[in-house]
């Protein structure tokens, strides 16, 4: 098998081992689209973020971030307001019920990369983690 084959193997493997092929849940188990639970982490970690930046960090069309947040202001858990220094920007941060949400998640996420690490060797872990960082930057230069 070619090696492009493995990585496609390990890769599907992983993201189905992880739980990624399940939209409407996140990997640690919460019942909320997994895309949902990325925009709450970015806002909690950074606060108030331009729509348009939290669309960058997420690697979301414009279009796709805007219905993601009427989906977070539908639940409570953000809103929109004006930017200040310019009048076509949009602020977008969360609500208390918002950052309740997003310590939740933090939490069960927190749980499930502990039970996870644990069961990698301590010798390889560092690898692990490399190796994930080699692919995240490939991935980006593509």
């Amino acid at each position: 098998m070619s090696e492009e084959m493995q990585l496609q193997e390990t890769v599907a493997r992983f993201v189905r081992a992880f739980g990624l092929h399940q939209p409407d849940q996140t990997p640690c188990g919460q019942p909320i689209p997994v895309s949902e639970a990325h925009a709450l982490g970015e806002l909690a970690r950074d606060g108030a973020l331009r729509q348009s930046d939290l669309a960058h960090r997420l690697r979301l069309e414009k279009s796709s971030t805007s219905r993601l947040v009427t989906q977070l202001i539908n639940r409570g858990w953000a809103e929109r307001t004006p930017a200040p220094d310019d009048g076509r920007g949009v602020l977008v941060q969360l609500t208390p019920q918002g950052a309740n949400a997003a310590e939740q998640l933090a939490k069960a996420r927190a749980k499930r990369f502990t039970a996870i690490l644990d069961r990698v060797p301590e010798g390889e872990r560092a690898d692990v983690l490399r190796a994930l960082t080699i692919l995240t930057e490939a991935i980006d230069e593509t």
